[in-house]
């Protein structure tokens, strides 16, 4: 596995044949756009990367509970028609909603004041009703108002009454906002609720006839999307004077399949390596069965272009956490049993081949560390049998768990440093990495030393040769006057306010001893619980341990399951990438056929 290099390509040619070259390096599928021009400013010119005018009307589609009979076969079906129809009733439809409960709200609110016949203004003489809904604990304000007022109709909470003024009464008249009931009679509102609830259910008829062309659609799905990454590709060419040009970033091993088809297409190519100051996209080049750790890699951040790939040691300490913090063989059997249940239904396609095969090593390491700890569904193996003997590592031996807790940190941030180096290595801060090394590898000997004997010389010898390293060897500041010596110690004495950083990012992966002492203890506490009331209530008390068995186990191997996967990926994503992958890169991207899987 590594990061694909990358050279940069230029394609200038014809306009007229733009849309023919770019059909061909679509079908190729190796090239990576550069955009030359900035987008519309008309929104809707934009040209959308994926067809989602097509994803939206298959949603609305797909909404329905029982489809009509679909059709298989239809030579006039046009997918963008289709589409543009369904979208217009989507459209219509939500606007119908939208009516109705405008006008069942309208309705609930002037129901309390009757089927009220607005007469003309010319009629009021210029006077107009204002609508209050007053609380019956505020009836006492209606006594001091001077205007003319109608108590129209009153319930066990509101009185429901009208004023008559000019203008709109002063806000500080009642202690309430008048309510707005509009001008249109309740009767007529009936009316065009009933009107709009049919118009309603005749779209609803029109969506579920639509429904019998979802398969239809499904199929042409992969059209519509290789269609508007076609037009989104066509947005990022610079074009003038009859010509069009296209630059992307193309693999190397590839360059020569669109190098050979020059003269065909009518087009000139030119070959550039990236520049210093040009950060290509990155491309992850792994084995297919490695896929799964790609994707646990790219879910936090994408490493730089000029980064290393980390999926293959991604995928080997995520599986050390994970059972180090699920510690018990039992879960691993689970795990184990689980993928072996579902093993036909996760090979159908190459990802899911992946995820097997990673469910398969986190369930091996998962039990593998369960033997070495003893665990077994949070029982203990017999004493003198095989499994007592494979035992090697005692959870409840708490200064053992903290000292291979950090350890394992300590060696997980050292080599993220060491990666880090390789990736560096032209560079001054090469050397100060180097010093974090001495400062992590120094401070682990001065711990376990118990601060005497020549392990404590040596600790500290590597601590202050790793300090003076990174003192003068972390700052990248040019040297232009003499001055400028002065200021790179001090940019190394500034960073090592990350000493404190370091250590907390090693202490850190104690939750891998505390999760794994805490999950193996919830099991025992179950199964105690369980064996006590079996002892206690022979019969009934079966049942009862039996019931709590189940329900704890589940319970704890829930947990456990949440734990290992949220933490496991936390000391990656976290602690180590903050070490060994500090750049973020963005992700290559492929102007591509589209094939949506049916």
């Amino acid at each position: 596995m590594s990061i694909a290099q990358l050279k940069k390509i230029s394609i200038v040619g014809r306009l007229s044949d733009k849309e023919s070259t770019l059909q061909f390096l679509q079908a190729l599928a190796c090239l990576h756009i550069i955009p030359l021009v900035g987008k519309p400013l008309e929104i809707e010119k934009i040209a959308l990367r994926n067809a989602e005018h097509a994803h939206k009307a298959l949603r609305f589609l797909s909404s329905v509970a029982k489809p009509r009979r679909q059709v298989s076969q239809d030579a006039d079906f046009n997918v963008a028609e289709f589409v543009s129809s369904v979208l217009k009733l989507k459209q219509s439809t939500r606007e119908c909603h939208d009516k109705c409960d405008f006008l069942k709200s309208r309705i609930k609110a002037i129901k309390p004041w009757g089927n009220i016949d607005f007469i003309d203004d010319s009629q009021l003489v210029g006077f107009h009703f204002w609508f209050y809904q007053l609380p019956l604990k505020d009836k006492k304000y209606l006594d001091e108002i001077k205007l003319p007022w109608q108590l129209i109709s009153a319930d066990n909470r509101f009185l429901f009454v009208v004023l008559i003024c000019a203008d709109e009464p002063d806000a500080s008249l009642l202690p309430v906002p008048r309510t707005h009931v509009g001008s249109v009679p309740m009767a007529e509102l009936v009316i065009q609720l009933e009107e709009t609830e049919v118009q309603l259910e005749s779209l609803q008829a029109e969506q579920l006839a639509m429904t019998r062309y979802l398969t239809l659609l499904r199929k042409n799905l992969s059209i519509a999307e290789t269609q508007a990454e076609l037009n989104f590709a066509k947005q990022q060419t610079r074009d003038d004077a009859g010509m069009f040009l296209l630059q992307g970033w193309v693999h190397d091993r590839r360059v020569a399949e669109i190098s050979q088809h020059t003269d065909d297409l009518n087009f000139a190519v030119l070959i550039e390596e990236p520049a210093w100051d040009e950060e290509p996209p990155t491309l992850l080049i792994q084995p297919e069965k490695e896929a799964a750790g790609v994707d646990m890699a790219l879910f936090y951040q994408v490493p730089s272009y000029r980064s290393w790939d980390p999926t293959l040691l991604l995928m080997v300490s995520f599986s050390l956490f994970f059972s180090m913090i699920v510690a018990d063989a039992g879960y691993g059997g689970v795990i184990l049993l689980a993928l072996l249940f579902a093993w036909k239904r996760l090979s159908a396609t190459v990802e899911m081949k992946a995820w097997r095969r990673m469910g398969l090593i986190l369930a091996g390491t998962t039990i593998v560390y369960g033997v070495m700890v003893g665990s077994y569904f949070g029982m203990e193996p017999p004493i003198a049998s095989i499994l007592a003997d494979l035992k090697i590592i005692s959870l409840n031996d708490f200064d053992l768990m903290m000292k291979i807790s950090i350890v394992v940190g300590i060696i997980h941030i050292v080599f993220a440093n060491i990666m880090r180096m390789q990736v560096i290595r032209r560079r001054r801060s090469c050397v100060a990495s180097f010093g974090w090394i001495g400062i992590l590898i120094g401070g682990l000997a001065l711990w376990l030393s118990g601060q005497v004997g020549l392990w404590f010389v040596i600790g500290a010898a590597i601590m202050i040769v790793g300090l003076c390293l990174i003192v003068f060897f972390t700052s990248e500041r040019p040297i232009v006057k003499p001055l400028d010596w002065v200021w790179r110690i001090f940019d190394g004495v500034k960073s090592l306010t990350g000493v404190m950083g370091a250590f907390g990012d090693v202490l850190s992966y104690m939750r891998l001893f505390a999760l794994g002492l805490a999950s193996a203890s919830l099991a025992m506490t179950f199964n105690n619980l369980a064996f006590d009331i079996i002892a206690s209530k022979p019969g009934i008390g079966l049942l009862a341990g039996i019931f709590i068995l189940a329900v704890g186990h589940l319970l704890n191997f829930s947990l456990a399951m949440m734990s290992s996967v949220v933490h496991g990926l936390r000391l990656n994503y976290i602690e180590f990438f903050k070490w060994g992958l500090p750049e973020e890169g963005y992700a290559f991207r492929t102007f591509r056929r589209k094939e949506v899987s049916k």
